[in-house]
């Protein structure tokens, strides 16, 4: 690695690590990815040079072991990249018949560039340097990039350039989907205009037109050159000959558009990629573009941390926010797409969007409020299939799936493929129903960030109505405690979907779907309450909402059922006491890495739903999401004598039984961990930055990176350790900064206010930048005070004081 925490760099070709690696240096703008796979790759089984545009998304239909199933996957779009070369006498340059000397891949997150320098041999000996720099613009959308230089070191003479776009592409990153449907492409057309080539296709069953243009350019080149046409079935381009002059460099720049029938304010996919190409800049007035509207972005999300020897983590947190942001932007929203789990960097979860929002939105509320609000309508504009899928349950308001793609149907599979045993495992994930209070906390947390009534009332308010519907149809009364249950439903662990004796029904009154649901009976009566003075009599007659419904919600809210073990702390569902204990560590022994114990379990014959295992935070999501006095007063609403002294013995209880299988698990622990050991806090929040960069979880991040985790980490130095919670109309700070930490710095937005935050171990300073919104009030430690813009506030922790 580059002793430089903004670049992100590699030694060398390891072919095990290769597509991490192009995974980890992929680039992006919010509309389109490109990973960082060398320009003359192939999918070879090392290599998988990929593009994918934000929300494009196509369905295939499988056979497998005589099960017929029907996928939505992110479709890999033509491979833009192919640039190589050769002698005439010689072969084209690939790694396998030529000797590469020397290599160097360096990712700069600042400027989102990537930088390949390297020497190779052809098999005459002949040496030659080339140095390729790519981006994927951050100022034009629709753009790539690539300038190579071509340097003969010992010799003169002959090359040939060859630069193509290639149709011949399917989806094959996961191998675990090996067996399924995966030619999402047809009806490739080609041909030439110019200096330029383009290549359409359409994807078979979504019918989304993809047009690709692209112009080669040779510069600093003062000798006879000559350039092919090449067409084939399912590529174009051109060849280009040049002689070659020993320690002369020789600079080829490749300007790429793509665009596709889904595109706003285009005609024709064609059309528009060959107007772009046709007007777009030489490639330093691209690259500075791009440069500049990086430079903007950095300064939206910018977050230091202070402290001796960070090196490693301050590089690891850039790489987490660069992937953050070039996943999610203003054009992500242009596309209405949501959230994907993977990032749109490969293909794991065949692009779907979970529940990784509600890790992802708190760091972008802060940040980009507006991005926030277009990808919330990615939720509203699904509304209407939200309750279709209700009303095939039966119930009343809206579910929102547990997987979702293009349209917001149900994506999850009915089965999965356990490669330990090579058998199909019934696929239960739907029962997942939390995802539906994931959006309520999602929308709520974006108006205490903002205040944006006019949201709340267009779309939000609909939303938190829906879903309150929706759980109080779900709710049944039990005369017995006089209480209500929710029955039938999985956990955010995961390992149990339903008891030892009828596995894949459901487990009862999972704590944390219970709580939250309480939770989201409030807000929607809050938001009924808050919207009552501002003219939205039209909004309730619409949604049929009168004072009785509302009243309802509050009656729901106090009296939902809260399991607890017999030692008083909450349990994760009732009956998950009864089940048997299971000696994790013996396993961990056996298999090493226990992440997915249930894979494990069942190549043995044996199922999660026996064992009081985790596969990640359950429980412990309630103090993720809440401070410890708002679950207090959750359980007491709900009348519970509940004592937060107790939620240290909580994190203990259930830490010690999770076998932490998702990447989000050590987000979530190192949170709640610390204001009691933020020794741990820290390691926990080490492992995670170390999720992808080391692929810790068994080679899965060459399928994608793990877009929640990597906001999660950055949210945890964001809010966790600073104590921020923007809840009551009040930004709040209670810094608690583990030992490592000496201070950290970091600009956010709240209620239009730029506010700069200063947190160190004796000092509180927020400064707000200039601006005409309104006062906003900002308490640390307790002590409120009122900011306006270009005022400032200091406190001194020792005391307790404003210091001047």
């Amino acid at each position: 690695m580059p002793a430089d925490e903004w670049l992100l760099g590699y030694e060398g070709f390891d072919a095990a690590a290769e597509g991490t690696r192009e995974a980890l240096l992929a680039l992006g703008n919010g509309y389109q990815v490109t990973r960082g796979a060398a320009t003359e790759s192939t999918a070879d089984g090392v290599h998988y040079p990929a593009t994918y545009v934000a929300g494009l998304y196509n369905r295939l239909t499988s056979n497998v072991d005589g099960r017929r199933r029907v996928d939505e996957s992110l479709v890999n779009l033509p491979n833009w990249l192919p640039l190589t070369f050769r002698h005439p006498d010689g072969p084209w340059f690939s790694r396998p018949v030529f000797h590469v000397a020397h290599q160097h891949v360096a990712l700069n997150l600042r400027q989102g560039t990537e930088r390949r320098d390297m020497v190779v041999q052809d098999p005459r000996g002949r040496c030659t340097r080339v140095v390729q720099e790519r981006i994927v613009s951050m100022d034009r959308p629709h753009v790539a990039c690539l300038r190579t230089t071509i340097t003969a070191l010992d010799w003169s003479g002959p090359l040939h350039v060859r630069s193509l776009l290639d149709a011949r592409v399917t989806n094959d990153n996961v191998a675990e989907y090996g067996a399924l449907a995966r030619h999402h492409l047809t009806d490739c057309a080609t041909g030439h205009q110019g200096d330029a080539c383009w290549l359409t296709v359409r994807t078979t069953q979504s019918l989304i037109r993809i047009a690709q243009a692209a112009r080669t350019v040779l510069y600093q080149h003062d000798g006879p050159v000559s350039r092919q046409q090449l067409s084939g079935p399912g590529h174009v381009g051109h060849e280009i000959h040049l002689t070659m002059t020993s320690g002369t460099p020789v600079v080829i720049d490749k300007i790429v558009a793509s665009n596709t029938s889904r595109d706003r304010a285009i005609s024709e996919p064609l059309d528009a990629a060959l107007g772009e190409i046709t007007t777009a800049p030489p490639f330093p007035a691209l690259r500075d573009a791009h440069l500049l509207a990086w430079e903007q972005l950095w300064r939206r999300f910018h977050l230091r941390i202070g402290g001796h020897d960070l090196m490693w983590e301050r590089r690891a947190l850039n790489v987490h926010l660069f992937h953050v942001v070039q996943t999610l932007s203003g054009y992500t929203a242009d596309a209405d797409a949501g959230v994907p789990a993977r990032g749109w960097h490969g293909e794991g979860y065949r692009g779907h969007v979970f529940w990784d929002e509600l890790f992802v939105f708190p760091l972008l509320n802060l940040r980009t409020p507006e991005l926030t609000r277009a990808l919330l309508l990615y939720r509203h504009r699904r509304l209407p299939q939200a309750r279709r899928l209700a009303r095939a349950l039966g119930l009343a308001g809206a579910l929102f799936p547990w997987q979702s793609g293009s349209d917001g149907r149900e994506e999850t599979p009915d089965w999965f493929h356990n490669p330990l045993s090579q058998r199909w495992m019934p696929d239960n994930s739907r029962r997942q129903h939390h995802v539906n209070l994931a959006v309520a906390y999602n929308v709520w947390q974006f108006h205490q960030a903002t205040d944006d009534i006019d949201f709340l009332a267009t779309y939000g308010a609909e939303l938190l109505v829906d879903i309150a519907r929706f759980w109080a149809a779900v709710v049944a009364h039990d005369p017995r405690d006089d209480r209500y249950h929710i029955r039938g439903v999985m956990g955010p662990d995961e390992f149990h979907d339903g008891y030892p004796d009828r596995p894949g029904s459901g487990i009862d009154d999972n704590a944390y779907v219970n709580v939250m649901t309480a939770w989201a009976f409030a807000r929607a009566a809050d938001a009924y309450r808050i919207l009552g003075g501002h003219h939205t009599d039209d909004l309730w007659r619409r949604l049929e909402v009168n004072d009785s419904e509302v009243a309802h919600w509050d009656d729901l809210s106090r009296r939902l059922y809260v399991p607890f073990l017999p030692n008083g702390l909450i349990s994760q569902f009732e009956g998950f006491a009864d089940l048997d204990e299971l000696d994790l560590e013996a396993y961990r022994d056996r298999y090493g890495d226990v992440g997915r114990l249930d894979l494990i379990l069942e190549a043995e014959g044996d199922h999660t739903n026996r064992y009081q295992t985790s596969k990640q935070a359950d429980v412990l999501m309630l103090f993720y999401l809440f401070s410890a006095e708002e679950v207090t007063a959750l359980l007491h609403r709900l009348g519970y004598d509940f004592d937060p002294a107790t939620i240290p013995a909580t994190v203990h209880h259930y830490l010690a039984r999770t076998t932490h299988g998702s990447t989000l698990s050590r987000v979530v622990h190192s949170w709640v961990l610390a204001r009691t050991e933020r020794s741990k806090s820290w390691h926990l929040l080490r492992d995670a930055f170390a999720t992808d960069l080391s692929d810790t979880q068994d080679g899965t991040t060459r399928q994608g990176i793990h877009l929640g985790a990597m906001a999660g980490t950055a949210d945890i130095l964001q809010r966790c350790y600073t104590g921020l919670e923007t809840r009551d109309d009040a930004l709040h700070l209670h810094p608690q900064l583990p030992d490592t930490l000496t201070h950290l710095d970091f600009d956010l937005r709240y209620r239009g206010h730029w506010l700069r935050i200063h947190c160190s171990r004796h000092l509180v300073s927020v400064r707000a930048l200039p601006t005409t919104a309104p006062p906003v009030t900002v308490i640390v430690n307790g002590q409120a005070y009122r900011l306006t813009g270009e005022s400032c506030v200091r406190q001194d922790l020792a005391t307790g004081q404003p210091r001047p």
